[in-house]
């Protein structure tokens, strides 16, 4: 790391603590009861304290993986990421966001390796792209995906069908007790002409347009979209 950078870095937590409330951490010092966890791609253009307007501690658990996976092999298996569970489990969190992105490079990796069976060379980032692949693949055999709006690219049909695919382990698979909501992060213009914003595809399973914007509210009935299903 340059030393400019790590200056910045310091500089740029300056301003954070500026910015936070003499308060900030009342009632948060010795525990945390989040309302909400949410998992997201890893990539630097997506903030998932950003995209939620996060402006206190104690709102948002954050969990990020290649992927915006969901859930993990353990012994043969496949259970919940326990940076998923820990909250659900032990914090009283009542709803998990499930976000993916416009764009996605695990996505178009995996994509990638099913159509030419080349992976990224990186052993972490190949294992995690690996676990892509089937979903990919059933992605790749569903006409939505495949037969789609000429205007929107396969891969980012791909990230709202990796969303579905998410959504479904962690209510019929992992069995979350809690409200599972899918998104996607939207910055080519795929579900509409704002940059940042993030578009519900899923609730609970759900993804008929017309109950999700019931779900949502009438004023927000332009936050609902699907690259997947007919408006």
């Amino acid at each position: 790391m340059s030393r400019e950078l790590l200056a910045e870095l310091l500089d740029r937590n300056d301003d954070h603590v500026a910015a936070l409330a003499n308060d900030a951490f009342d009632g948060q010092r010795d525990a945390q009861r989040p309302p909400v966890v949410s998992v997201c791609c890893s990539d630097s253009r997506v903030s998932q304290e950003g995209m939620w307007a996060v402006d206190r501690p104690g709102f948002l658990f954050t969990a990020g993986n290649i992927g915006n996976r969901v859930g993990v092999a353990v012994d043969g298996g496949h259970v919940l990421d326990g940076s998923v569970a820990y909250p659900l489990e032990y914090t009283d969190t009542g709803v998990l966001a499930v976000v993916g992105h416009t764009g996605c490079g695990a996505v178009g990796a995996a994509l990638d390796a099913v159509r030419t069976g080349a992976y990224p060379e990186q052993p972490g980032v190949r294992a995690d792209v690996e676990e892509l692949v089937p979903i990919v693949e059933a992605g790749l055999d569903d006409p939505a995906v495949v037969d789609g709006n000429e205007d929107v690219s396969v891969r980012n049909r791909l990230v709202e069908h990796n969303v579905h695919e998410q959504v479904a382990f962690a209510v019929e698979d992992a069995g979350v007790d809690a409200d599972v909501y899918g998104f996607v992060y939207d910055f080519h213009g795929a579900y509409g002409d704002r940059d940042g914003a993030t578009y519900l595809v899923n609730a609970n399973g759900d993804r008929e347009i017309d109950a999700l914007r019931e779900l949502a509210g009438g004023k927000r009935a332009d936050r609902v979209g699907s690259l997947l299903a007919d408006d």
